[in-house]
């Protein structure tokens, strides 16, 4: 982008801190824009969890298949080199930063995020990714807005 220009997309919030955050974006970018087998978003998580790297991967796989087939919206996600977030991404964020604690109150994240009321699978996925991210020391924290 040349000096001057403005982004075709609003990014009005900086990427969470914290490894397991870090590493929840850059996959699920990387998923959105290439493809749930992108070989750089196995590989991250492969580098992030080692020999037990299968689940969270499959269950993030999981998560953006059902994002999509269940989404009556576009949902927005920012190219993987960006340092910031797009509302959509920071609203996932903070959806499976209260997976595990605040189920109700993480389902209307999800489901405005969605744009329906059928958001159910879509939560049981981010709550999967989030306890898988935990039980394997990366964990997900809520994204505190500033």
């Amino acid at each position: 982008m040349a000096y001057g220009e403005t982004s075709p997309i609003d990014l009005p919030r900086p990427i969470p801190g914290g490894y397991g955050n870090r590493l929840f974006l850059f996959v699920m970018r990387r998923m959105a824009t290439a493809g749930v087998n992108d070989a750089h978003a196995a590989n991250a998580m492969l580098g992030a969890f080692g020999r037990s790297y299968r689940r969270p991967l499959v269950l993030m796989r999981a998560m953006m298949l059902e994002l999509a087939r269940a989404s009556s919206r576009r949902i927005i996600v920012a190219p993987c080199c960006c340092a910031r977030m797009t509302a959509d991404e920071a609203m996932m964020m903070e959806a499976t930063g209260l997976a595990l604690r605040d189920p109700n109150q993480a389902y209307d994240q999800v489901s405005a995020l969605l744009g329906n009321d059928h958001a159910l699978g879509a939560l049981t996925c981010l709550q999967a990714v989030a306890q898988a991210h935990n039980d394997l020391g990366r964990p997900l924290d809520l994204y505190a807005a500033g």
